[in-house]
């Protein structure tokens, strides 16, 4: 049975927020996506997440279906500041910011202003890169000519040389709503990537973090995984050994082991 509920909208830091909900009971639990992930694709994700949490995956501004434009901050800033803004929102008590890639890097800026009710915060592989440090191993055209071919109605075959390894499932969502990501959303933050500096932020968060990592991906290396952990000791981190950088996608069952009990009540059923 499904642990779906509904979409729904509502306005948070200035703009309207799309987001799904799932469960409805529980530890509240906000997931925030990756750069170029709207909230529907996460929902095999939120689907597990719903048999034990009150689970909402957020639309990031310039994805899915909230709020874009030209003249839309589309900065790091402004994303932290959504994800603080909409969990006041709902007035969430106690709730676990979950985010990935992008969405962990919103994450550490989010906890950073330790907003009230925040409790856990669960990072997965986000982007080490930064002022002077090793670039992100994507490279920009990588999203935006994805983007622009879906955006010109090509089907989920276009895709398959993006995304080899995954199935056709996989690739017919995102195929269906990549063109929702506004590019210049996906560019400023691929941009961001590079001028923002989360490093700076990590020994501000006071809430338990655990950090998950892609045992096959390069976007976080060995030498990262030390340097965070003398920025937040108090940090758990451990690695999905079998997975690249989208790691349920890889490893869905790892996935869900990796968080133990951090959140409160094991997702592994």
């Amino acid at each position: 049975m499904s642990t779906f509920l509904h979409g729904a909208n509502l306005r948070a830091n200035g703009i309207r927020q799309h987001y799904l909900r799932y469960g409805g009971r529980g530890r509240p639990v906000v997931i925030v996506p990756g750069i170029t992930s709207p909230a529907v694709t996460w929902g095999f994700v939120a689907e597990r997440f719903g048999r034990h949490f009150d689970t909402y995956v957020l639309d990031v501004r310039g994805r899915g279906l909230s709020a874009a434009s030209d003249a839309l901050d589309y900065g790091l800033d402004a994303l932290a500041a959504d994800a603080n803004a909409f969990a006041e929102a709902l007035g969430l008590e106690g709730y676990a910011l979950v985010g990935h890639s992008m969405g962990a890097r919103v994450g550490i800026r989010a906890a950073r202003q330790q907003p009230r009710g925040l409790e856990r915060l669960v990072l997965i592989d986000p982007p080490v890169s930064g002022p002077g440090r090793r670039a992100y191993p994507a490279k920009l055209d990588w999203y935006v000519d994805s983007i622009r071919l879906m955006r010109d109605g090509a089907g989920m075959e276009a895709l398959r040389p993006f995304s080899p390894t995954w199935t056709d499932d996989q690739l017919r969502l995102r195929a269906e709503w990549l063109h929702t990501c506004d590019e210049r959303a996906i560019v400023t933050t691929y941009e961001g990537f590079h001028q923002d500096d989360i490093h700076a932020d990590l020994p501000r968060i006071k809430v338990p973090t655990l950090l998950i990592a892609a045992g096959r991906g390069d976007v976080i290396r060995p030498q990262d995984l030390a340097e965070l952990r003398e920025l937040l000791p108090a940090m758990q981190i451990t690695t999905v050994a079998g997975a690249g950088h989208m790691i349920p996608w890889d490893d869905e069952a790892g996935f869900y082991k990796a968080f133990g009990d951090f959140l409160g009540t094991p997702i592994v059923d």
